[in-house]
């Protein structure tokens, strides 16, 4: 395991040079620059001055790999340089102000989704043929069929402009749960999908497995074989998602929290896009891929924990 650990981590290490070096260079590739965007932004020519005043402020008159090195740099000790657009203010300190927001969502969403997804996946496995199997495909089929925005708007305007049940918009945290209905059920269409159908996948199969069968036919009660024998183990191919799934929720959503105007790290990374704040692109991608990467390397250990016949070191 030790063994396992040591190349995972080498691994994680090159994912993060290889991630950092491929967006720090397309993202220079892209034609326009930060102060091009500014001007398009405020419908104002920058004096030349200016501009070179401020690409010297911020390393931007050096070559390319000048700049990547100083990044790099920088980055080994957690520093993210300062954003263009927010007067002065340093990416570390942006994150730390957005990503809550983004977290309590992510939270709210995985929950949900959990409930929804996993208790439609089990109903419909253990009952084919009937009714919960067909509420679950459908479920699913209409989560497959409805992109998340089409559906945001849909609420917005069902719910909050002819029903004027809920706000359009806006997000207090968990002070007020009005702002989290919308939000929360078009960001879960992708997550109610996937482990709805992963897990009828994964309790159909199991349901079918010699080991059940012996059990049955054991005399075993069907509470204890459906909890000990099927339920445990369809729960690894279902890790094995929820995993990333997790990570990417609570990153943030570029068109969920730009739609219900969440203050999060997904909208505000969509804006940096769109401005061309090329260290917040460069320190939320690298946020994003690190945290995938670690929930992959978490998840393969449960993965090991859940079926004993999954072995990471080498058997001679």
């Amino acid at each position: 395991m030790f063994r396992f650990i040591l190349i995972r981590t080498g691994g994680l290490i090159g994912v993060l040079l290889a991630v950092s070096l491929l967006t720090f260079f397309l993202m220079h590739w892209v034609p326009g620059g930060p102060f091009d965007a500014m001007t398009a932004a405020t419908a104002q020519m920058i004096p030349v001055e200016l501009v070179e005043n401020m690409e010297k402020l911020y390393g931007l008159d050096k070559p390319l790999w000048v700049q990547y090195w100083l990044f790099l740099k920088a980055a080994l000790r957690g520093d993210f340089g300062y954003s263009y657009y927010a007067s002065g203010r340093s990416i570390n300190e942006l994150i730390r102000e957005h990503w809550p927001h983004s977290i309590q969502i992510g939270v709210l969403t995985l929950a949900f989704s959990a409930v929804v997804g996993l208790g439609l996946g089990i109903f419909s496995a253990m009952n084919p043929g009937k009714w919960p199997d067909f509420l679950g495909t459908g479920v699913s089929l209409f989560c497959m069929s409805v992109p998340s925005f089409v559906f945001a708007k849909l609420m917005q305007y069902v719910l909050a402009v002819k029903l004027d049940w809920l706000p359009t918009s806006g997000w207090e945290g968990w002070s007020e749960p009005k702002y989290w209905v919308m939000p929360v059920l078009a960001n879960s269409l992708g997550p109610v999908l996937t482990l709805q159908r992963y897990t009828r996948s994964a309790i159909s199969d199991v349901m079918r497995a010699n080991y059940v069968r012996t059990a049955r036919a054991k005399g075993l009660n069907r509470r204890r074989v459906t909890l000990i024998h099927i339920f445990k183990n369809a729960l690894t191919p279902v890790v094995t998602v929820a995993g990333p799934m997790t990570a990417s929720l609570i990153t943030g959503s570029l068109f969920i929290e730009g739609i219900f105007r969440i203050p999060g790290l997904g909208w505000y990374t969509n804006a940096a896009l769109g401005r061309r704040d090329y260290p917040l692109i460069l320190a939320s991608t690298l946020l994003w891929t690190t945290l995938i990467s670690i929930t992959y390397f978490v998840t393969d250990i449960i993965y090991a924990l859940l079926d004993p016949r999954v072995a990471y070191v080498k058997e001679r």
